[in-house]
C-alpha cells in the first residue's frame, strides 16, 4: 500500500463514503452526509437498495466458494462493512485468498480492516483504479497473493455504472488472463424499472444526486448487462434483478425491483 499522508478530500461528496453511510456507517464527512440526504430524499429506498446489493455480493461469494473457488479479486471494494467478502470465503473455505482493489483514499485509510486473514488463507489490497486493469494485474500484491494459473473470481459489485470509457474493454482484459474455470461476478444499476425519465420515484433521481456533484454515472439494460458475459458461461438464472438471482421460493412484489434496481450476474470462464 502506498506510504506517506492520504488525502482525504473531505469537501466534495465520494460514493464508498455515501455507500457506507447508506449502510449505517460512520465513515463519512459533511458533503457525503449532504449528498446522502438529498439521495435518501430524491429516492428513499436507497438504503434498501444498499443493503441487497451487499447481501447480493455475500450471496455470490457464498456460490463461488461452494463451486471451489479459492481466489477472488474484488475491485471497488468500498468502505470495508462486515462481513467482508474474505469473511464469507473464508468463512466456507478457510485457505481462500482474496486481493482488493479501490481508488478511493477513504478506502485505503481502512484497508488495514481487510488484512485480516484466516490463518490458512491471505488477503492483500492494491489501490488503483478500476479503469486501469492493467496496473491491477501487474501488481505485486496480486501477483504474490494470487496464482492465476488457476481458476479466480473477479467481483464487480456496483462499480462499473461508475466507471468511465469502455468498461466491456475493460471486463475483458480482466478476464483474457485467467485460468478456465474463473468467474465474473456483478451488480450493475439500471433505470429500466422506472416508468419513463421523468419518474419521480425511479432510480434517474437518484443518479441525478451523483451527477449534480461531478460523480460520472451510467445506468444500463439487462441486454448491457448481458454483454459484460459475451465471452463467459452465464450461471442459471443469468442477468436477474439482484433479489431474485438463484433465490427460488422467496417471494418478492414486483415493486421490490424498482425499489433495488440492480441487475446482478454470474459468469464462468470455460476456455
Amino acid at each position: 500500500m502506498p506510504d506517506g499522508p492520504i488525502e482525504l478530500r473531505t469537501d466534495v461528496a465520494h460514493p464508498a463514503r455515501m455507500y457506507d453511510y447508506f449502510l449505517g456507517g460512520k465513515d463519512s464527512y459533511d458533503a457525503d452526509r449532504a449528498a446522502a440526504e438529498q439521495a435518501l430524499q430524491d429516492f428513499p429506498a436507497v438504503r434498501l437498495t444498499a443493503r441487497t446489493n451487499r447481501e447480493f455480493m455475500r450471496h455470490a461469494t457464498r456460490y463461488l466458494t461452494e463451486q471451489g473457488v479459492r481466489q477472488f479479486l474484488d475491485i471497488g471494494t468500498g468502505i470495508p462493512t462486515e462481513p467482508n467478502l474474505h469473511q464469507v470465503a473464508q468463512g466456507l473455505a478457510p485457505d481462500s485468498r482474496v486481493v482488493y482493489v479501490d481508488n478511493d483514499p477513504i478506502v485505503l485509510a481502512h484497508a488495514r480492516a481487510l488484512l485480516v486473514s484466516s490463518d490458512q488463507g491471505r488477503t492483500a489490497y492494491i489501490q488503483a483504479d478500476a479503469g486501469d486493469p492493467e496496473a491491477i494485474l501487474a501488481a505485486p500484491e496480486l501477483l504474490a497473493t494470487l496464482d492465476l494459473s488457476q481458476p479466480v473470481a473477479v467481483s464487480l459489485m456496483a462499480l462499473l455504472h461508475f466507471v468511465p470509457g469502455d468498461v466491456y474493454d475493460i471486463v475483458n482484459t480482466l478476464m483474457a488472463p485467467l485460468a478456465p474455470g474463473s468467474y465474473l461476478a456483478m451488480s450493475h444499476v439500471t433505470t429500466e424499472f422506472d416508468d419513463g425519465p421523468d419518474d419521480p420515484e425511479g432510480m434517474a433521481r437518484l443518479l441525478q444526486v451523483y451527477v449534480d456533484r461531478g460523480i460520472p454515472v451510467r445506468p444500463r439494460t439487462r441486454a448491457e448487462v448481458a454483454r459484460f458475459f459475451e465471452q463467459l458461461e452465464l450461471v442459471d438464472p443469468g442477468v436477474e434483478v439482484i433479489h431474485r438471482w438463484r433465490n427460488a421460493g422467496i417471494e418478492h412484489p414486483k415493486s421490490h425491483d424498482k425499489k433495488v434496481s440492480l441487475y446482478g450476474a454470474v459468469g464462468r470462464k470455460t476456455g
